[in-house]
């Protein structure tokens, strides 16, 4: 059985107009068929419904180029835009042009994990009380809430792997299989690119991570990837710092690290998008394993500028080493960690959270859709919520209120907030000031905070805690 054709434009000769796609590829710029997404640019079909978790940066060779040849009238993905990164997918949402359904990204591999394998629906906890399960069918099992997700299939798949065999077996290499298992299987024909094609044989039957079942067409990588470099390796600088009444907070690095001190031993945490991913750099000598939803399980700190893997990355896409016994799994097994309550703890970025413990991270009003990502369904189980956020927006508005006005991520669901001036933690359903930023007093940080907080009887001083040690188990 050879499946292997000559070229990306051969793999596609057969998409008609009004195709569904899922086109597997992590964060802005990891992991996409981008052989198979110039050909199908190329090609020039339309009024196709792209089903992905991003459409990648623009002017990347990204799906992000299909909208923008409009060749595209649907999307169905957990990522439509992103702050500050403006694109012709939100142009084009904005003017009516492209239909979007927004899904969380755990929802949305288990859905196609479902549609794949013959199921045709399933009850999540992921999205109740949110914006995302409007209009769904609800069901209660023993006391909690559930939300009634479809499966989905479609007709093609683009999947990236390192490595296949003639007859499709695929070998991932890294932190690389991400949604590529769960695409492939969801189409009707999935077509895998690769970097090396071997003979029948050549790939050891512990090294299949997809079976050749899945595959319909195997072709050769033909254009070659961005150089690391084009790819997301820093978020704002560590030693960035906001300034309040003339005296300035903590930095983004000292918040992590602040941060990093609740962190339980002995347990698996997962660190969200953005500021929480530099938890990672305080974390060396203690017994914590940190998860990442892409499938890696034991990642370091992150890597240095000429000492990194290309396949080996957090869930911001900053490329990261591996601890002793690391190891790598799809999004469908990373999701089943979050939600079945395996994690000690979960770590978030918000731009705001409420006096009930609401929070919201994936939608601001100057955004057209979204990014949710996999917050809803990291945070769907109890494990603990520590939101990670600077006290104030860009704009000086309060990010700790009342309630929330942005679109919901989770309700209730938040124990402890570390800003860049105060220490909350939620105490009988009320925030509790327990510390703030040194030269800042309790109440400069009340003054900027909207929410109800009760402080505690002795607040202490966040940078205090650095010669600490760290809280045990």
């Amino acid at each position: 059985m050879d499946k292997v054709v000559d070229s990306p434009q051969q793999a596609i000769a057969d998409m008609a107009d009004g195709a569904s796609i899922a086109i597997a590829g992590f964060s802005v710029g990891h992991g996409f068929a981008s052989s198979l997404i110039v050909a199908l640019k190329e090609r020039g079909t339309r009024d196709l419904c792209i089903v992905c978790n991003s459409l990648g940066a623009p002017g990347q060779l990204r799906p992000q180029i299909l909208v923008e040849n409009r060749q595209v009238s649907r999307l169905v993905a957990s990522f439509s835009a992103r702050p500050g990164v403006p694109s012709a997918a939100e142009q084009q949402i904005a003017a009516g042009q492209l239909q979007l359904e927004l899904v969380p990204q755990g929802t949305l591999v288990e859905r196609l994990r479902a549609g794949g394998c013959g199921i045709p629906a399933f009850y999540t906890p992921t999205g109740v009380g949110t914006d995302i399960a409007a209009g769904k069918e609800t069901r209660e099992f023993k006391g909690k809430v559930y939300v009634m997700e479809t499966g989905l299939t479609v007709d093609y798949a683009f999947v990236r792997a390192w490595r296949a065999d003639r007859a499709g077996n695929l070998e991932f290499r890294g932190g690389s299989q991400s949604f590529n298992p769960s695409f492939a299987k969801a189409a009707r024909i999935a077509i895998a690119e690769v970097d090396e094609i071997v003979e029948v044989g050549e790939l050891p039957p512990e090294r299949v991570h997809l079976s050749g079942i899945f595959i319909t067409r195997v072709v050769k990588r033909t254009v070659e990837a961005e150089a690391p470099g084009a790819l997301p390796r820093r978020r704002r600088a560590q030693d960035t710092a906001r300034s309040y009444n003339g005296k300035t907070a903590l930095a983004r690095g000292e918040i992590a690290r602040r941060a990093s001190l609740l962190v339980q031993e002995h347990s698996y945490v997962n660190l969200g998008v953005g500021l929480p991913t530099l938890l990672s750099n305080y974390l060396e000598g203690r017994d914590v394993v940190l998860h990442a939803e892409n499938g890696i399980m034991g990642y370091g700190p992150l890597a240095s500028d000429d000492a990194f893997d290309r396949d080996n990355y957090n869930a911001s896409g900053e490329f990261v080493g591996l601890n002793p016994g690391a190891s790598f799994f799809d999004s469908v097994t990373s999701f089943e960690m979050a939600r079945s309550g395996k994690l000690g703890a979960v770590v978030l970025g918000a731009f705001q959270v409420d006096q009930d413990a609401n929070i919201a991270n994936w939608a601001t009003p100057q955004m057209v859709g979204g990014g949710i990502g996999g917050a809803m369904d990291l945070v769907a189980s109890d494990s603990p919520l520590i939101v990670l956020m600077e006290h104030v927006d860009g704009r000086g508005h309060a990010k700790l209120v009342e309630r929330c006005s942005y679109p919901l991520t989770a309700q209730r669901r938040v124990d402890i907030i570390v800003t860049d001036l105060a220490l909350l933690r939620r105490v009988g359903g009320v925030f509790r000031l327990e510390e703030v930023a040194r030269g800042f007093t309790v109440d400069e940080v009340l003054a900027l905070t909207a929410m109800r907080v009760e402080v505690a009887p002795q607040v202490g001083v966040m940078q205090d805690a650095f010669d600490a040690p760290a809280r045990k188990s």
